[in-house]
């Protein structure tokens, strides 16, 4: 049977609940459906923000064949038979590649996929959780606009909970909104289990509901944060078995691995730093295996990595002295710098004594006046 999110799926914009910035009136996404102009554009936004139902709504509006594609299970074959499905030649209609979590493409299928959009072959909209600036192709990226949703508000959350016509007290419609985050998918698939399994819908049904792994563990829940915290923690406290336990769990409940590497490669800046510098180099090293290579393989790279990182020595020196010096930034602005180490290209400058008295190795400080007896890095 046909999943509930799916069979009250909005199938125009004034059905359509949410990112108002994107499609209220005169906003981008809006004008392009009323003009029906035919791009490709990325949709990134958190779970259940309704990137697979703009989608949706932009490919029936323009009046384009819909080929949906998920990056988690799709390869080169499943592109090649949509660029191989061909039209009459009486109506030919546009051709619309919808990619789901297109994040998950290595860098080979992005590659791939390229020369289709270039050539216009198919219209590109991609649907991502993530960063595209980090995960798609510049080549790629830079031939499609980007679009940022946002998570719903409680009262758009309320407003789509409605549009199930299940009869909801308040208190257990109150705490579905909280336990949801903005996640419009997930709170309909709470609603459905519940119904399903008790018949009826109440606080205690939807919190029995909830009790699958894979909802505790929701990329906008409480689970989430406390794992990935209680990861970071696990390594900076040199606890090499906490950490590998935590990060069984996330791969177990489905965690982009590609978020966790990211993670440890911001750690090993953050916590590890000038005591052990090939540490970033590993961590990076573990972030571009995860991205080649993917699940189930990159488990034992990301094990590698944190066993690791984990049993380095601990510095957070350079982490405290940049935020220290970013608060000086933004308390005292743009201070003079001194006139000895500016660049001199012109004579004017040169008369005005830049660069003037400069020494490799000098011992002076080149800090601003207001800062000449500060330290950073201690």
């Amino acid at each position: 049977m046909e999943p509930l999110a799916s069979q009250i799926r909005p199938q125009n914009l004034h059905e359509f609940v949410g990112q108002e910035h994107l499609t209220g009136a005169g906003k981008p996404l809006r004008v392009a459906i009323e003009k029906k102009e035919l791009f490709s554009f990325i949709l990134w936004g958190p779970p259940g923000s309704g990137k697979t139902t703009l989608a949706r709504i932009y490919a029936n509006a323009v009046g384009a064949d819909f080929y949906e594609l998920s990056a988690v299970e799709a390869g080169k074959d499943d592109i090649r038979k949509v660029i191989g499905v061909r039209g009459t030649l009486l109506k030919q209609k546009p051709k619309i590649l919808f990619v789901d979590e297109i994040h998950r493409f290595n860098k080979a299928q992005q590659d791939y996929l390229l020369p289709f959009v270039e050539r216009g072959d198919i219209t590109l909209i991609g649907a991502t959780t993530e960063n595209p600036s980090f995960e798609i192709i510049a080549p790629l990226l830079s031939r499609c606009r980007v679009f940022v949703l946002n998570e719903h508000s409680e009262k758009e959350m309320e407003k789509i909970i409605a549009r199930t016509k299940f009869k909801i007290p308040k208190d257990a419609r109150d705490w579905l909104v909280q336990m949801a985050s903005g996640d419009a998918r997930q709170a309909i698939t709470v609603l459905e289990t519940a119904n399903k399994l008790y018949g009826k819908i109440s606080l205690e049904s939807l919190k029995e509901a909830i009790q699958s792994r894979h909802l505790r563990y929701d990329k906008k829940g409480e689970e989430h944060f406390n794992t990935i915290s209680a990861f970071i923690k696990s390594m900076r406290a040199s606890q090499p078995d906490a950490a590998i336990y935590y990060l069984a769990r996330m791969v177990d409940a489905g965690e982009d691995p590609k978020f966790i590497a990211r993670r440890m490669v911001i750690f090993a800046s953050e916590d590890i730093g000038l005591a052990q510098p090939t540490a970033l180099v590993v961590a990076n090293a573990v972030f571009e295996a995860v991205r080649s290579i993917g699940y189930p393989e990159a488990t034992i790279s990301l094990a590698h990595g944190v066993a690791y990182l984990a049993t380095c020595k601990k510095d957070r020196r350079a982490y405290d002295a940049i935020f220290e010096a970013l608060d000086d930034v933004k308390k005292f602005g743009n201070l003079p710098i001194p006139l000895k180490i500016r660049n001199a290209p012109t004579k004017l400058m040169k008369d005005l004594k830049y660069g003037k008295g400069y020494e490799a190795y000098d011992k002076e400080s080149y800090l601003p006046e207001q800062l000449r007896k500060k330290r950073y890095l201690k």
